[in-house]
C-alpha cells in the first residue's frame, strides 16, 4: 500500500510540475507575441488624424488646406480606433514575428520580445525627417516606420522654406558685415565713451599704464605724479596717490617694468627714480662727476635726462639717456654705478645729444634718436657698444629733436617722430632709406609721442597747436601708406602722449591743459575704466558730534546712581603747575649755570667745551710765544701806548746812557779764546 500510494504521489507532482511548465511556456509565448510595431503604428495613425482635426477646424486655414485634406484622405485612408492589432500588421512585423518565434525556439533564456530591425539600424544611423508629405506616403505605403509624425502641408512647408532662406540670408548678410567689420582697422578704435581726469593746471608729460591696465600713472610739468587706480576709484575720479618724486624738475617719462611691480621716473635732473605701485621710493641712480671728462670715468649721468625704458626681456634692467651725450645701462640692485655706458657721436666723430631711446621687442637693440637728426642702432649682445651696428645720420632734419622712437609689434618697423613735423616708418634691414613719410604733423614738445594700434594696422600721433588754432587731436594713419584714414578730436590745446593698451582695447591721452582723456567702448573694451564709471560717488560722511548728557537720577540705586558734573579747573591748574606732569620744557639758565647746565652755551658742560673748542679759530703762533710777542713790535713802535705818552712833552727825544760794563763787554766778546776764559758777569 505504501508503494502504491508513493507511485501515485509521484504521478501527481509530475503532472503539476508539467501543468506548471505548460503555463510558463504559454505565458512566454503570450509576452513575446507582444506586437509593439503595430501598437506603435496604430499610435501613429491617430496622431496624424488629430492634427488633421486641428487644422481643419483652424478658420484661417482652412480654405488653403481642405482640399490637401480631401487629397490625403482619398489616398491614405485613415483606420479607425477599433480596427483590430492583427489587421495592421505589415508584412515587415510578420518577418518580426516569425523571427521572435524563431528566437523563441532557438533560446529559453530570454525574455520580451527581441528589438526590431528598424530599431537596431536607427540606433547605427540617424533618423531623417522630412516635411514632404508626398515621401511621407510613400514611406506609409512601403511599411517603412522611420518617419514619425502627420505629414506637415505644403503652405506651412513653403513659409517654412522662405523664413530658412530669409534667415540664411541674414546671417550671411551679417557675417559679410561682421567680416568687413574685422578687415577695417577703424572699427575697433574705442571712441563712444570717454572719461576726463584732471591732472593739473599744466601740460601732462607723461603717461604709462601697467601691463595689466589696473592702474594708470601721469606725470606734468608741475612737478607731480599721480597713481590712479580703475578698481578702487568711483565716479568722482580722484587720484589716490600724488608725490612729487625729483623735487622742482619736470617729468618727462613713466614707464613701468615687464612684471609691473616698479615704475621708471625720469625727470628733469641727472637722476633717474624706481618707486613701486604704491609711490615709495625703491631706488635712485647716483650722480656722476661733472668736473670729469670723460664720461666713462664718471658713475652716472652728469646733465639733466632726456628719456628712458625698460628692457623688455630682462625685467631688471633699464635705460637712459641724457644730455651728456651719453646712454647708460642700469641694474636695480646696483644703484651706485651703470652697468655699462654708450656714447653717441655725430658724423663728424664729435658727441651728440640724444633726445630719445628705446629697446626692440625682442630685446636685440638697443636704439637712440640724437638731435643732428640721426638713428643710431647698437647690437645687444655686443657688450662694448663701441661700433654702431645700424645708423642713419640723416634719418630726420639736423638741428631738431628726435622726440619719439617706437617699434611696431611685428618687430620689423621702427616709427620715429621728428620735431621737423614729420613721422616717418623704418625697415631695419634697409635702413638707408624710409618707407613712407607723413608731413606737416606740428610737433612744439620733446616728448611728443606715436604708437602702433594693436592690429599693427594704424599709425597714431599728437599733434600741436599752432598759433591762433583750437583743435586739439589725434591723428589715425594707415600703416602702409601713412596717409592720414582719420583724426579725432580731442581737447582745446595740443596732445603729446597717446597710448593704447592692446589687452584693454582703451585710449589714453595726454593734453597741453592738464587733462588726460580716456576713450572705451562698452562693446570693444574690457575692464580698465568701465569698472569706475558702475561705481556710484561715495558721499563723505560727516562727523556727528553729540554732547554727554549727564541725566540726573536722585533716587537711583547707589550702583546705578551717576555722581553730579564736577568742575575739574583747580585739578587742571595744579596739573600744569607740576612741571613733570605738564612735560614743560627747560627754562632758560640765568648766570653760570646749575645742575650741570651751563648759561652761557650747551645744555651741559662737556657741550659747552666742544662748542668753544670747534668755535675757536686756530693760533698759528700758539708754538712759537716768541713770535707771538714780536708780531706786536712794528706796532709799538709806531704807535706806543704803555710808555712813550707819559714822557712825550718831557721828554720828546729820549736819551739813553751806555755803561763802561757795556763797553767792556763788547771788547770781551770781540776777542777771540776759549768761552771758559771769558770775564763772568757779576
Amino acid at each position: 500500500m505504501d508503494e502504491i500510494d508513493n507511485q501515485s504521489r509521484s504521478r501527481t507532482v509530475q503532472s503539476d510540475s508539467q501543468s506548471n511548465e505548460k503555463k510558463d511556456d504559454k505565458d512566454i509565448k503570450k509576452a513575446r507575441n507582444f506586437d509593439f510595431m503595430a501598437m506603435f503604428h496604430e499610435a501613429r495613425q491617430t496622431a496624424k488624424e488629430r492634427t488633421l482635426n486641428n487644422i481643419v477646424a483652424d478658420s484661417d486655414f482652412a480654405d488653403i488646406i481642405e482640399p490637401e485634406i480631401e487629397s490625403q484622405s482619398k489616398t491614405s485612408p485613415v483606420p479607425s480606433p477599433a480596427t483590430k492589432i492583427s489587421s495592421t500588421k505589415s508584412p515587415v512585423t510578420k518577418v518580426m514575428d516569425n523571427d521572435s518565434n524563431s528566437a523563441i525556439e532557438d533560446s529559453e533564456d530570454e525574455i520580451g520580445p527581441p528589438l526590431p530591425s528598424d530599431f537596431t539600424n536607427d540606433f547605427k544611423t540617424e533618423t531623417r525627417i522630412t516635411p514632404n508629405p508626398q515621401y511621407d506616403e510613400k514611406n506609409d505605403n512601403s511599411g517603412d516606420d522611420s518617419f514619425i509624425g502627420p505629414p506637415i502641408p505644403t503652405v506651412l512647408s513653403m513659409m517654412s522654406a522662405e523664413t530658412s532662406e530669409n534667415t540664411d540670408r541674414d546671417h550671411d548678410s551679417d557675417e559679410d558685415d561682421e567680416a568687413e567689420d574685422d578687415e577695417n582697422p577703424l572699427t575697433k578704435i574705442p571712441q563712444s565713451h570717454e572719461i576726463i581726469l584732471n591732472h593739473g593746471a599744466k601740460t601732462v608729460s607723461a603717461l604709462a599704464l601697467d601691463p595689466s591696465g589696473a592702474r594708470l600713472v601721469t606725470g606734468s610739468f608741475d612737478f607731480d605724479v599721480k597713481l590712479w587706480d580703475f578698481a578702487g576709484m568711483d565716479t568722482s575720479l580722484r587720484s589716490f596717490r600724488s608725490l612729487r618724486p625729483c623735487e622742482c624738475h619736470q617729468i618727462k617719462g613713466l614707464e613701468y617694468s615687464i612684471t609691473g611691480d616698479t615704475l621708471l621716473v625720469v625727470a628733469g635732473n641727472a637722476q633717474a627714480k624706481i618707486i613701486d605701485r604704491d609711490g615709495f621710493e625703491v631706488m635712485e641712480c647716483v650722480k656722476g662727476d661733472q668736473y670729469l671728462v670723460d664720461q666713462a670715468s664718471t658713475k652716472g649721468h652728469t646733465a639733466s635726462l632726456n628719456s628712458g625704458c625698460w628692457n623688455p626681456k630682462l625685467k631688471e634692467e633699464f635705460l637712459t639717456c641724457a644730455n651728456d651725450c651719453t646712454l647708460r645701462l642700469w641694474d636695480v640692485n646696483k644703484p651706485l654705478k651703470h652697468k655699462n655706458i654708450i656714447k653717441t657721436k655725430s658724423t663728424g666723430g664729435r658727441k651728440t645729444i640724444p633726445t630719445s631711446c628705446t629697446y626692440s621687442l625682442d630685446g636685440r637693440y638697443i636704439v637712440a634718436g640724437c638731435n643732428d637728426g640721426s638713428i643710431q642702432l647698437w647690437d645687444y649682445n655686443k657688450h662694448t657698444y663701441v661700433n654702431v651696428a645700424i645708423q642713419n645720420k640723416n634719418a630726420h632734419m639736423n638741428g631738431s629733436d628726435i622726440t619719439c622712437l617706437r617699434f611696431s609689434y611685428d618687430g620689423r618697423t621702427l616709427a620715429s617722430r621728428g620735431g621737423d613735423d614729420t613721422l616717418k616708418l623704418w625697415d631695419i634691414r634697409s635702413f638707408q632709406k624710409p618707407l613712407n613719410v607723413a608731413r606737416n604733423l606740428e610737433n612744439r614738445f620733446p616728448m611728443t609721442d606715436c604708437i602702433f594700434s594693436p592690429d599693427d594696422k594704424l599709425v597714431v600721433t599728437g599733434v600741436s597747436l599752432q598759433k591762433n588754432q583750437t583743435e586739439g587731436k589725434i591723428v589715425f594713419l594707415d600703416r602702409e601708406s601713412l596717409a592720414v584714414v582719420k583724426e579725432m578730436h580731442v581737447s582745446e590745446s595740443s596732445t603729446i602722449k597717446v597710448l593704447w593698451h592692446p589687452k584693454l582695447n582703451q585710449m589714453v591721452v595726454g593734453c597741453g591743459d592738464g587733462l588726460v582723456k580716456l576713450y572705451y567702448d562698452p562693446k570693444k573694451s574690457h575692464r580698465g575704466a568701465m569698472l569706475c564709471m558702475v561705481k556710484r560717488e561715495r558721499k563723505v560722511k560727516q562727523a556727528e558730534i553729540v554732547a554727554a548728557q549727564n541725566i540726573i537720577t536722585p533716587y537711583a540705586l547707589p550702583m546705578f546712581r551717576q555722581g553730579r558734573p564736577t568742575s575739574t579747573r583747580k585739578f587742571d591748574e595744579k596739573v600744569r603747575k607740576d612741571p613733570v606732569k605738564s612735560h614743560r620744557p627747560d627754562l632758560p639758565v640765568s648766570g653760570p649755570g646749575t645742575g650741570g647746565r651751563v648759561g652761557a652755551k650747551g645744555a651741559t658742560l662737556s657741550q659747552y667745551v666742544a662748542q668753544q673748542i670747534v668755535s675757536r679759530k686756530p693760533d698759528p703762533f700758539e708754538k712759537d710765544p716768541r713770535a707771538a710777542i714780536l708780531r706786536h713790535a712794528k706796532e709799538a713802535s709806531e704807535n706806543p701806548y704803555w710808555i712813550d705818552p707819559a714822557y712825550k712833552k718831557t721828554q720828546p727825544n729820549p736819551v739813553f746812557r751806555e755803561t763802561e760794563d757795556d763797553e767792556d763787554d763788547k771788547k770781551i766778546d770781540d776777542e777771540p779764546g776759549p768761552i771758559w776764559k771769558k770775564k763772568k758777569l757779576q
